[in-house]
């Protein structure tokens, strides 16, 4: 095993000289590099603007052997296995600015790195850019409102905040009240995306009668819309199931939420008293009498964007033949007594029931990514 310490034998060290182990040596690197056996024992830190690799190969070091590996440059430093090699992680080894770990040898063609943090976040472009500060920290965020691409152009973690489009409120023409629409999901995570163009859809609001559509990033990430509500005669009465479920009418239950943090669609009271739509915050009111239900409570996405309160993903009110549901104070809008109902206001909202026509159009779906600078 090789050792960079120059022990000489029969030597007397010093207490300095003894200290002097615990402190490895530094191996700057500044372009992509291949590992010898002189970096055992070493500490091998890269020191880039640019994305560079440092290299594994076969047989060069021996079992046990330990090798320290840093980044402290901007540019992404990923550790590569050379022909015959395996090197394994439960982390990743694409190092961020700061990141590091160590590989050690378990035979000559077989590593493990443990990775001591530093997966930082990577940057990206697309939608509409500004800066932000959250919980003293600052960002760069990307909104998203219509269909387009996000380009990761540097390798790391972003924070993502998708909704999926409100559905519509219910619709008919029989003289009866028709229930609010349900919300889109939410769906908010830390992802770690390599450099790539994701493809960017924006889930369409569902119009009067129809759900709302999904929301996504690429293939895996994404979000789904929220149900429309219930009418009487040209569709079933009760809501959809959907992100949130839309509110029902007939005297039916509401329509389920089929995606983890929505919520039901309130129950209709007989022909009179739609359910108002599940909201990403709560359920929808039920309908009593000739009144409407409430709508579901929305979500205030500043505690992720910053600045002050931005309402998204709320229920419809219910339509009722007296009186509409409430829209309540959390980004809703309220059910009417007459033909067409409220569209939805927010983004990711169900559209408002009312009565003997045409139900509100829910709300677009948005996507939030925001990154640290």
């Amino acid at each position: 095993m090789t050792t960079p310490f120059p022990f000489v034998s029969g030597a007397t060290l010093t207490a300095q000289q003894l200290n002097d182990i615990q402190n490895l040596p530094i191996s700057d690197k500044t372009t992509s590099y291949v590992l010898t056996v002189d970096d055992a024992y070493k500490r091998t830190i890269m020191n880039s603007a640019s994305a560079t690799t440092i290299t594994v190969n076969n047989s060069i070091f021996t079992v046990g052997d330990v090798i320290q590996i840093a980044n402290k440059g901007a540019g992404t430093c990923t550790i590569t296995a050379g022909a015959g090699v395996t090197v394994n992680t439960s982390g990743s080894l694409a190092l961020a600015q700061h990141g590091g770990g160590y590989l050690l040898c378990l035979s000559a063609s077989t590593f493990t790195f443990f990775s001591l943090g530093g997966i930082g976040y990577g940057t990206a472009t697309g939608g509409s850019s500004s800066s932000i500060t959250v919980g003293g920290i600052n960002y760069t965020l990307l909104t998203f409102t219509s269909d387009t691409n996000l380009v990761v152009t540097k390798t790391g973690l972003f924070d993502i905040y998708l909704v999926g489009g409100g559905g519509g409120g219910g619709t008919s023409g029989d003289g009866n009240s028709y229930a609010g629409g349900g919300a889109g999901q939410i769906v908010q995570l830390t992802e770690y995306l390599t450099a790539a163009t994701y493809a960017v859809d924006i889930g369409a609001a569902g119009a009067g009668g129809a759900n709302g559509l999904r929301t996504s990033i690429g293939t895996t990430i994404s979000a789904a819309g929220g149900g429309r509500g219930g009418a009487y005669l040209s569709q079933d009465g009760r809501g959809q199931n959907g992100g949130s479920g839309g509110g029902s009418t007939q005297g039916g239950t509401g329509g389920l939420a089929m995606a983890l943090g929505g919520n039901n669609g309130g129950n209709g009271s007989g022909n009179s008293g739609s359910g108002g739509g599940g909201g990403a915050g709560g359920v929808g009111g039920n309908g009593s009498g000739t009144t409407g239900g409430a709508a579901g409570n929305g979500v205030d996405v500043s505690t992720f964007i910053g600045g002050s309160t931005v309402w998204v993903a709320a229920g419809g009110g219910g339509g009722g033949t007296v009186t509409g549901g409430a829209a309540g104070s959390a980004g809703g809008v309220a059910g009417k007594t007459t033909s067409p109902g409220n569209n939805a206001t927010t983004n990711g909202s169900g559209g408002g029931g009312a009565t003997n026509g045409t139900g509100g159009t829910g709300g677009n779906g948005i996507i939030y990514v925001r990154f640290r600078i």
